[in-house]
């Protein structure tokens, strides 16, 4: 299908929720309306719509709005049909996301979203994947903090380790360095959900686990193992790390990319996450703390009263978050080491706003962007955010989102 006579190159979907605002502030500050780019927001309320169009900046008062369903489908097919590229910042996935990513299949409509739910990436690959190929619908999961700083600073390190050395590293470790800003409250909704499913159905349970489950069908194999789970010493930044939280999703995001791309990295190239602690005693006890915390959040999710309490009482819901001040003075300093034979590289990845919600939503806008108007070298089907969009999407984060990609001498 033409996704070039659709009437917007872009539409927000969920505009109305705390992210999906962020998103379309964003897309309003950096293209304005009726210029390059042409796009929408979209949500189920109209109501709500004509709110957000009023309370954004001047110059939005022409700003289109669609209405539409979640679980609808001729309204998500009518919305697909409209535009070159939906962004969705609409979750849980698993709970919301389905028909969407359906209307979009069909539709031959691009599609980008926030989801870091392993269980329900699975699923629409599995379900929907033959007919993405055919419809020519590019769907990219993972496009805010997890995955892109991971998945792109994967493919910004490869790239630069075969120009400099003529083939790529055979093993890559990111390291959180530093960060402030806390997980989205559509983020911990999702990973609750994740866990509620993983206790439910067992095979649920073991593609959340399985460090090779959102490759193709028969590549799900390879040499790495589950993710870190207690402090382990870094020799190569002279530091303690501990679990990141975060990894469960990235690893198998840049593992797929891998995969898709031809295995570009080797059949046999290692990958792992964690986040640095410091060195010496202080550097070892904070791992702990850090290795203590994440057991008592997953054995909070293993329980289901307790799971629903914290939820309900304790933590952020969907659509409440940080404000403005928070967002501003948040970041992200994320490490790559790359193994070379007996040499080492090194990349930095940084972030100029708060990982959960303020650089997500920069990240998550590019992309839906990119999709819609840059020549990418891929046809239809499910891609990551390295697979499809990779140097093009590097480019637009560093000039519009406040992203920095750069190589160090180590």
């Amino acid at each position: 299908m033409n996704t070039g006579e659709r009437e917007y190159d872009v539409v927000v979907w969920g505009a109305t929720g705390f992210t999906g605002r962020l998103v379309a502030e964003y897309l309003l500050q950096t293209y304005g309306l009726n210029r390059d780019l042409r796009w929408a927001i979209a949500a189920r309320s109209q109501t709500r719509l004509e709110q957000l169009r009023r309370e954004l900046v001047d110059g939005a008062g022409e700003l289109p709005i669609l209405t539409a369903e979640s679980h609808d489908s001729a309204s998500l097919n009518a919305l697909a049909q409209k535009t070159r590229a939906v962004i969705s910042t609409v979750g849980p996935y698993a709970l919301y996301g389905t028909e969407l990513v359906e209307a979009c299949v069909a539709n031959g409509t691009h599609y980008c979203d926030l989801a870091g739910e392993v269980q329900w990436m699975r699923k629409m690959i599995d379900r929907y994947e033959s007919a993405a190929k055919e419809s020519g619908a590019r769907i990219v999961h993972a496009c805010g903090f997890d995955s892109i700083p991971s998945d792109l600073g994967v493919y910004f390190l490869q790239d630069a380790a075969t120009q400099r050395f003529g083939k790529p590293c055979s093993q890559i470790r990111m390291r959180v360095k530093a960060m402030r800003g806390g997980a989205s409250g559509g983020t911990i909704a999702s990973m609750l959900n994740a866990m509620a499913e993983g206790k439910a159905d067992r095979n649920i349970a073991r593609i959340i686990v399985s460090p090779y489950s959102l490759n193709p069908e028969n590549e799900q194999q390879g040499p790495d193992q589950r993710d870190q789970t207690g402090p382990v010493y870094d020799p190569d930044l002279d530091a303690w790390t501990a679990p990141f939280v975060m990894a469960g999703i990235n690893t198998k995001i840049v593992r797929r990319s891998n995969a898709l791309m031809g295995f570009d990295y080797g059949r046999n190239f290692r990958y792992e996450e964690a986040m640095l602690t410091g060195d010496g005693l202080w550097g070892r006890l904070k791992a702990l703390q850090v290795t203590a915390g994440l057991g008592g959040v997953m054995l909070m999710g293993s329980i289901d009263w307790l799971r629903s309490l914290v939820a309900n009482k304790l933590l952020p819901k969907p659509g409440e978050g940080p404000d403005r001040e928070q967002r501003e003075k948040g970041f992200f300093n994320i490490i790559f080491v790359g193994c070379l034979d007996d040499r080492r590289l090194r990349a930095r990845v940084t972030g100029d706003r708060d990982p959960g919600y303020g650089s997500t939503s920069k990240m998550i806008g590019e992309s839906g962007v990119c999709l819609a108007l840059d020549d990418l070298d891929v046809g239809g089907g499910f891609w990551t955010p390295a697979s499809a969009m990779g140097k093009r999407l590097i480019d637009r984060l560093q000039a519009n989102a406040g992203l920095q990609f750069t190589l160090e001498e180590d």
